[in-house]
């Protein structure tokens, strides 16, 4: 009889010596390693132990039968897909069914034919082999899947990185145009009002010292001259036009404050960061959303507090970041505005609409800390879990796009190096932190 080139392993349980000497010496004859077990308890133990290939199972044994034995050795995962053969007697029809149904792959009968013994377990040995072989390629083909899916799920994180960048390289473009236009309308017809401010001024100042000469040289003016003086208030009028003069200066010097605010947000960023002064930053973005922070017949004004520390200049990308000035305090303005529908006035006045703004530099002076908060509502854990997704919005359709406090997130911690944080607790508002290096 031929033997096998690999040494399988069969595990006999029966409990009849005569059974398991024919077989056992049948099967060592063809080559495989034989292992013997007299009863149902003790092969459960030897297949957790020494698992075999395949296993020969009598159906009549002490303590537990075959059945139960199959049982309990198909309801363990790790040994569960032994293949199991039954041995029964010729007739035992209603035994075969059972067992089959129990999970079993055959059965051999008693009295044993040596050769249909053999080739039956040879049979499902191959089947056996087969199958694991299958398993393999599956946890091969899946692990494929797997690094094919993650490969694809860095491709989609890349493609929405490019897109979150080319979104925010937009608007900043955009932006930056609209206000840098806008400062440069302002420039020409400012510096044409400040230098005919000047003008006048000397003018008028002449116009003053020739009405003074005329009436210290001339102290009996004709009635039609005394009546005109009384009639527009010359007295007074000589007094409160320089005054006038001096308030529409002041009022130019505020409006250049205004334009130089306008380019500072709007600077356009050179290839390498530039060391600069954040609190210009601020200032400026602060300026562009004062409209929204004036009073209203819904509600008064909200207050902005600002607390700034001494910080040292921060090398960085300015007009990126005052575009996370910008998003970060503008969703401020938008969730205090919604929470101030269905108040009155008089209870917004009570309790003041704030946002506060910090700065200060960490205790080893490297890092330069901004914290924004407000003192809203504050937020859920499961809206503030996904505030930072790609295209996640709490507000209505058309309003919001889920771009923005992405392409901030993106600003800090990707091109700064830096750290965006979000603090926000139900009935205690909601805080940003951010954190930027103060040189790269």
């Amino acid at each position: 009889m031929a033997t096998h080139s690999t040494s399988q392993t069969i595990l006999i349980i029966d409990d009849n010596p005569t059974n398991i000497e024919v077989l056992y010496d049948a099967l060592d004859r063809a080559g495989y390693k034989v292992l013997v077990e007299m009863d149902g308890l003790h092969g459960i133990e030897t297949i957790k132990n020494y698992p075999p290939d395949l296993i020969l199972l009598d159906v009549m044994m002490p303590e537990i039968d075959g059945f139960e034995t199959c049982r309990q050795l198909k309801s363990q995962q790790t040994i569960g897909e032994i293949p199991i053969i039954f041995m029964t007697a010729l007739n035992d029809t209603t035994d075969k069914v059972k067992g089959l149904a129990l999970g079993a792959v055959d059965y051999i009968t008693k009295p044993f034919q040596q050769e249909e013994v053999l080739a039956r377990i040879g049979i499902h040995l191959k089947l056996r082999r087969a199958n694991l072989e299958l398993a393999q390629q599956k946890d091969i083909l899946e692990h494929r899947v797997q690094e094919r899916t993650a490969e694809l799920s860095q491709a989609l994180d890349n493609f929405k990185n490019a897109q979150l960048q080319l979104v925010q390289s937009e608007k900043m473009a955009t932006l930056g145009n609209l206000v840098a236009g806008v400062a440069h309308e302002i420039n020409n017809p400012l510096g044409f009002l400040k230098g005919s401010l000047n003008n006048a001024q000397e003018y008028i100042q002449d116009l003053f010292k020739y009405v003074q000469c005329v009436q210290q040289h001339y102290p009996q003016l004709t009635p039609a001259v005394t009546n005109l003086a009384e009639k527009i208030d010359l007295e007074f009028l000589s007094e409160d036009l320089p005054k006038l003069l001096g308030s529409m200066h002041v009022a130019t010097e505020r409006i250049m404050d205004i334009s130089t605010s306008l380019r500072t947000f709007s600077r356009a960023d050179t290839s390498e960061k530039v060391a600069c002064d954040l609190h210009e930053g601020i200032e400026s973005t602060l300026l562009i959303l004062k409209y929204r922070l004036k009073p209203s017949q819904k509600r008064p004004a909200i207050e902005v507090i600002t607390d700034y520390g001494k910080l040292p200049p921060v090398k960085c990308f300015l007009g990126q970041l005052n575009q996370v000035f910008m998003n970060i305090l503008a969703n401020a303005i938008d969730v205090l505005d919604t929470e101030s529908v269905g108040r009155t006035f008089a209870q917004l006045q009570a309790n003041s609409q704030q946002i506060i703004i910090r700065t200060e530099v960490s205790s080893d002076q490297n890092t330069v800390v901004i914290k924004i908060k407000d003192n809203g509502s504050g937020m859920p854990e499961d809206i503030k879990a996904h505030i930072f997704d790609h295209l996640f919005t709490t507000k209505d359709v058309g309003k919001g796009t889920g771009l923005g406090l992405a392409i901030a997130r993106q600003i800090v911690e990707e091109t700064h190096n830096g750290k965006l944080i979000c603090n926000s607790i139900l009935g205690e508002g909601t805080e940003f932190v951010i954190k930027i290096p103060v040189s790269l």
